[in-house]
């Protein structure tokens, strides 16, 4: 078998950083004030009491902000968007509520890039992982070849928001330190965290565009893959929506958001902030267990979990409940972002056709043009949602490899498979639902 690599040449271990700052490894995020986390986590931005969210004077505009971030404008970027996800109050929450912790194989190895007087200009989210369950980029044949070779694959590095397949920073740096210079102290602490702990591999997922291409840069491997995200183009109404799309398109939508609600006295309601209560939650925690022990065998969220996010985070949460005869059938749980409505779960105890796309996909939709948001993400794989104005894009993820043999492998798998992604990505945009005028 090779060996193992070792720090040196394009190596990440061997980048550079700041010289007056520490890494500090953190087994719990109760170890760090969520006022500092946030700060980096979501710099520009304010998380108060029950998730109120608002700008701050700190950063500048937000093209200001867009700036120290080292990112355009205009570039379509979400680094300078607030995403609850990588909010102190949601990560804590998974640890507290007992879903992300040692005993459930996400064992909590937080890094922070701290000056000398302990402020915190850094973060990373990541977790020393015994499985690759919950991360929505799929590794499992990795490991499966690297145990066929004699070698463990377990444990590994992961760096995102657990069971979150959405986009956004991994590498959390603020105002009080160059962008760049940041992340290549964080990438490099993080292979000498897997080197020491004696992991295989570092993952990091759903990462913007502009880490994955600073990480490739650093040594890590690169790899695509796929969502579909509703774009919001001004769109005044559900209507105007829909006098973008062909005419085929927008008679069969018509057609099921119809049928979806034509069942005797099925209503649907939109439940956030204040109104939210343990009742409604509740009601969704029934559908999800029923739904995702169904499909997955083991939902990965307990109800505690979602009393912590009513408690913390109830003006970033959006529930969509279907009422049918005095008594919830189904919902979907949406975070909200300052830009981008974030669709999560959804479940049932009652089947009704179309039910499912109206509350995920339709009402979300509904909900972004009445409150001024850019996009939907509504969540891992499904081109079932191109037909429904879900475009095809394009998510990323960086890995480094401790085993040369193992290294080399993926690459080469990573070549292909990047290619089949935008491939498959170029076709399916050829059959959007959007008009095409002459």
């Amino acid at each position: 078998m090779p060996s193992s690599r070792s720090p040196g040449g394009e190596d990440p271990a061997a980048a550079g950083g700041p010289e007056t700052v520490t890494l500090r490894i953190l087994s719990s995020l109760t170890a760090v004030p969520a006022a500092s986390w946030d700060r980096v986590a979501n710099p520009g931005w304010t998380l108060a009491d029950r998730g109120v969210l608002t700008r701050t004077s700190e950063c500048g505009s937000l093209r200001e902000l867009a700036g120290t971030l080292g990112i355009e404008p205009d570039s379509g970027e979400q680094e300078a968007d607030f995403n609850p996800f990588l909010s102190h109050a949601f990560l804590e929450a998974l640890e507290a509520s007992g879903c992300a912790t040692a005993e459930t194989g996400w064992q909590p190895r937080h890094m922070l890039l701290e000056e000398a007087t302990g402020s915190v200009i850094g973060a990373v989210p990541a977790y020393l992982k015994s499985h690759s369950q919950g991360e929505y980029v799929f590794d499992h044949g990795w490991a499966d070849a690297f145990y066929r070779a004699g070698g463990d694959y377990y444990p590994k590095l992961q760096v995102s928001v657990p069971f979150t397949p959405a986009t956004g920073r991994r590498f959390l740096t603020g105002p009080g330190i160059d962008r760049e210079a940041g992340l290549q102290a964080l990438a490099a602490g993080l292979v000498q965290v897997c080197q020491r702990s004696a992991a295989s591999s570092v993952h990091a997922t759903f990462l913007t565009r502009s880490e994955w291409e600073h990480l490739g840069a650093l040594g890590y491997l690169q790899r695509t893959d796929q969502q579909f995200h509703w774009e919001n183009r001004g769109y005044d109404s559900f209507d105007g929506f829909l006098d973008d799309l062909a005419s085929r398109k927008r008679k069969a939508i018509r057609k099921e958001r119809r049928e979806a609600l034509c069942a005797d006295g099925i209503s649907v309601e939109w439940v956030t902030g204040s109104d939210l209560t343990e009742a409604h939650w509740d009601a969704f925690f029934e559908f999800y267990m029923d739904t995702g022990s169904r499909k997955w065998g083991r939902p990965y969220l307990n109800r505690r979990f979602f009393s912590l996010v009513n408690e913390r985070l109830a003006e970033r949460t959006l529930l969509v409940l279907a009422k049918r005869h005095g008594r919830y059938i189904a919902g979907a749980l949406n975070f909200i972002g300052s830009h981008t409505l974030f669709g999560r779960n959804w479940g049932c105890i009652e089947h009704h056709p179309f039910l499912h796309f109206e509350l995920c996909y339709y009402q979300a939709i509904d909900f972004a043009i009445a409150h001024g948001l850019k996009r939907v993400e509504a969540g891992a794989q499904g081109a079932h949602k191109l037909a429904r104005g879900y475009l095809p894009t394009t998510t990323y993820s960086a890995h480094w490899i401790a085993h040369e043999g193992l290294h080399d492998a993926v690459a080469n798998f990573l070549e292909h498979e990047r290619l089949a992604v935008e491939r498959e990505n170029e076709a399916l945009a050829e059959h959007a639902p959007f008009r095409r005028d002459d």
